[in-house]
C-alpha cells in the first residue's frame, strides 16, 4: 500500500510500534532472568509492566481512530532484540553481561523515543488531542527508563564490568 497522507503514515507507524511493544513484552522476561544486578532486574520488571500499559494506550489510540489494533512487523526492534539475545547467549552471567543488557535495552528505548516523538507530533497535527496525551505519557516513561538504565550503568555495573578478567578478544 502506498502511504499518501499523514494520517495513513500515522496509522502505519502506530501498527509498527504496536508490534514493537509486543516484541518487548516477550523479550523482557528473558532479560530479567539474565540480569544479575538486583536493581537492573527490578528496572526490567517495572518496565515490563509499563510496556503492557503502552500496549493498552496504543489500543486506546486505535479505538479513537475507529481502527482495529493491528501490528505491522517491526524489523527495527526485532533486529535490536536479536542482537540482545546474541549478547545474552554469548555472555557469562555477571556485570559484563549486565552492561551488555543495559546497552541493548537502551537501543530499544532510543528507537521507541524516536517513534513516540514522531507519533505524538503527527497526532497533534491531525488534531488527535487524546492520542497526544497518551503518546506523551509513553514517551516520558521511555525517557525515564533510559535515564534509569544510564544511572544503573554509571552507578556500578560498568565499573564492575571493567574489572572482569575474561579472555581477550
Amino acid at each position: 500500500m502506498k502511504v499518501n497522507s499523514l494520517k495513513q503514515l500515522y496509522v502505519e507507524e502506530l501498527k509498527d510500534v504496536y508490534d514493537a511493544e509486543h516484541q518487548i513484552v516477550k523479550a523482557l522476561p528473558k532479560m530479567i532472568k539474565a540480569a544479575s544486578t538486583p536493581k537492573l532486574r527490578e528496572t526490567f520488571e517495572e518496565h515490563l509492566e509499563q510496556t503492557k500499559d503502552h500496549v493498552q494506550r496504543l489500543e486506546q489510540i486505535f479505538k479513537g481512530l475507529g481502527e482495529r489494533p493491528k501490528a505491522r512487523k517491526c524489523d527495527g526492534v526485532r533486529g535490536i532484540l536479536d542482537e540482545g539475545e546474541k549478547t545474552t547467549r554469548e555472555g557469562e552471567a555477571g556485570p559484563v553481561l549486565d552492561a551488555g543488557l543495559i546497552a541493548g535495552a537502551q537501543r530499544v528505548e532510543h528507537y521507541e523515543m524516536a517513534a513516540y516523538g514522531s507519533l505524538k507530533t503527527w497526532a497533534g497535527q491531525l488534531g488527535e488531542d487524546r492520542a497526544v496525551q497518551l503518546l506523551e505519557a509513553t514517551l516520558q516513561e521511555e525517557k525515564a527508563a533510559d535515564q534509569k538504565l544510564t544511572e544503573i550503568a554509571a552507578g556500578g555495573v560498568n565499573a564492575e564490568a571493567s574489572k572482569a578478567r575474561g579472555a581477550s578478544a
